[in-house]
């Protein structure tokens, strides 16, 4: 039974693009910077591993680098890296989406919830942009730990090719590991994280740094005169290239995701000090390498190291992705917490593994459902460059919705202009479209993965919201309105026992089955009996005196709404708590709960084809119970069960 009515478009204040408080003191400003580099910056941190060596295979053809490579090829790709970084990443996230925060928190779902209050209701439209992007970032949490670990391992190689039949399986036992152990929580070792990151950002910046005299024409590729040549004169070959190029962006979308988790102050700071600048030195160092030596393109990120420096870098790599993936990892968690707040997915269990760290929590359905996607994908793929070609679709199909919502929220919350508007926003739009397109083009080689990956999620969201939505209204089709049930038991002598009946419903304005069928087969009545109701906003929090809402339907009935954000896990007993304050007097020992355990089956004049009815019942039966998800306590809650054809 699901609490959140999914059209509800509860009124809120409006968010402004001001983005969130940072600390007072020097210290605290200087810490959230290097926290931000571990988790924010993780992802984009371990590109530098394979995007230029993809994106010189894409325009070469070879990954050998037998024959000398063109320096109009070099420069062209070091100049859409440059500006790939300085517009897409720079501009577009760092100065512009980071303002769009709903309430603090930023990423697709809340971009949706924002969109959604923008318009005042529930937009199909926008709901898709969500899901779309939300379903793509799935692919993106799967294929990140599978290329960025694989691609770290893949250095033993250069150490001593004697290594290589070892990639593989031990890219596999990391893997493993880091999705056994996440039950735990990173609470404990998250503190190094940034530190670690740092380091490697610094390493990289050397490394690049040093070999730049190699070849300083490299420097010239700052001008975008060689990345526009290089796509005029290439055609076609210049439009696969791209999808290469798109590499070097991959995990921007975190720097959006993770807002609420520094603000938007620490992690453009952490932006342009120190992860940028190592970026472009050390994407410019490889092109320089590359220019002097063609025969380093096999692996030119780790051939920017002396020999004895190459163990180190391994080692210093794994650590980095390790902590990219734990990123997208945990992101893929909070997105599943919003989505089922918002009531597109089933109950699932959500733990929280810290109790200082309110956002830090574990999906145990979700955290199987990635391991088994990652263990595919190095397995059918065995190699970071051919998992690289299925990287991308999901990147930028998740930028293209973003831009797209993020127009609703200019025009209607910031009350930009028309003019304005597009005018920032249709260039966007164009670089995410030829981005997305080029990617199109890799789909039979490997594309097809993280695709197939969103139109599951696709079909798992859009199933449990259409069921969910065809099970509210024909439950409310059965039901009484509840002020006519109230004044007509009122005019009865109905035997009443003590203490207080609370029924939990999704439609406060009718009877809950709990109710009714107690009346049938009970034929009695609490002394005082509360129909409550839980509300999903379309904020990330609620405050805590806005919480409870209590109405008085007659002298012995009354409605209750709590209001919980979509990045909160509710606690009807905590809540309650609030209710007292409010003047609700209650005993929580000589309160009942109860709940309506639906029981599905499939219906002849189902509104939905059979395959998807039978899924949806199948998502139903998979749902956590509500007494745990609510946080009720279980010897409180009485359960009447009903049979209902959907």
């Amino acid at each position: 039974m699901s609490l959140t009515n999914p059209d509800a478009v509860p009124a809120a204040a409006p968010a402004q693009p001001n983005g969130s408080s940072t600390p007072a003191t020097k210290a605290g400003f200087i810490g959230l910077v290097i926290g931000s580099i571990g988790v924010v910056y993780g992802d984009i941190g371990t590109s530098p591993l394979y995007a230029f060596r993809e994106a010189v295979a894409a325009a070469t053809g070879t990954h050998d680098g037998v024959a000398a490579i063109p320096q109009s090829i070099v420069l062209g790709l070091l100049s859409l890296i440059i500006w790939a970084l300085l517009f897409v990443v720079t501009v577009k996230y760092v100065i512009f989406l980071l303002r769009a925060d709903n309430g603090g928190e930023g990423g697709t779902l809340a971009l949706m919830a924002l969109a959604q209050r923008a318009l005042g209701r529930s937009s199909t439209t926008i709901l898709i942009f969500g899901l779309l992007g939300s379903a793509l970032f799935y692919g993106d949490a799967m294929i990140t730990p599978a290329l960025s670990v694989l691609s770290a391992v893949e250095g033993l190689k250069i150490v001593t090719p004697r290594l290589e039949p070892f990639v593989v399986p031990l890219t596999l036992i990391i893997l493993i590991v880091l999705f056994m152990v996440q039950f735990r929580g990173t609470h404990s070792v998250s503190k190094l994280f940034g530190p670690i990151t740092t380091v490697w950002f610094i390493a990289m910046a050397i490394g690049g740094l040093i070999h730049i005299a190699d070849n300083p024409i490299v420097l010239a590729s700052f001008s975008p005169h060689y990345g526009i040549a290089f796509l005029l004169n290439h055609g076609w070959l210049g439009l696969i290239t791209l999808g290469a190029v798109v590499l070097v962006v991959t995990g921007a979308e975190a720097l959006y995701a993770d807002l609420g988790h520094f603000g938007r102050r620490p992690i453009q700071a952490a932006w342009l000090w120190l992860v940028l600048p190592a970026l472009l030195l050390n994407y410019l160092g490889q092109g320089a390498l590359v220019l002097s030596d063609p025969k380093t393109i096999t692996n030119p990120f780790y051939l920017l190291y002396p020999q004895w420096a190459l163990l180190p870098m391994v080692f210093l790599a794994t650590c980095a992705t390790v902590i990219a993936s734990q990123a997208v990892i945990t992101g893929a968690y909070s997105l599943a917490q919003q989505a089922i707040q918002l009531g597109l997915l089933p109950r699932f269990e959500v733990r929280h593994t810290s109790a200082e760290h309110y956002g830090q929590i574990y999906v145990s359905r979700v955290n199987w459902f990635l391991l088994i996607g990652v263990v595919l994908l190095v397995g059918i793929f065995r190699s970071s460059s051919n998992l690289a070609t299925a990287y991308g679709i999901a990147v930028t199909g998740t930028m293209m919705m973003t831009t797209l919502m993020a127009y609703v929220v200019v025009r209607n919350i910031w009350k930009w202009s028309q003019f304005a508007s597009l005018s920032l926003l249709v260039p966007l739009l164009i670089i995410d479209i030829a981005f997305f397109g080029s990617n199109l083009l890799k789909f039979h080689d490997g594309g097809w993965a993280p695709m197939s990956i969103a139109v599951f999620i696709m079909l798992i969201t859009l199933t449990w919201r259409r069921g969910s939505r065809q099970l509210f209204e024909k439950t409310r089709r059965q039901e009484v309105p509840l002020e006519a049930l109230v004044k007509n038991l009122d005019k009865k002598d109905i035997h009443r026992v003590s203490g207080t009946a609370v029924f939990l419903t999704s439609d406060p304005e009718n009877t809950p089955t709990a109710l009714l069928h107690s009346l049938k087969h009970y034929k009695v009545l609490h002394e005082h009996n509360v129909i409550l109701t839980v509300i999903t906003a379309d904020t990330p929090r609620v405050n805590p005196e806005e919480r409870v809402e209590l109405e008085a339907v007659s002298k012995t009935f009354s409605r209750v709404r709590l209001r919980y954000g979509f990045m909160e896990s509710p606690n009807i007993p905590k809540a309650l708590a609030i209710a007292r304050k409010l003047g609700w007097t209650f005993d929580i020992m000589s309160t009942s709960f109860f709940l309506s355990r639906r029981t599905l089956k499939p219906a002849k004049n189902s509104l939905m084809p059979h395959w998807q009815d039978k899924l949806f019942i199948s998502l139903a039966r998979s749902s956590d119970d509500a007494t745990s998800y609510f946080q009720i306590p279980s010897e409180r809650v009485v359960e009447v069960g009903t049979q209902v054809a959907i």
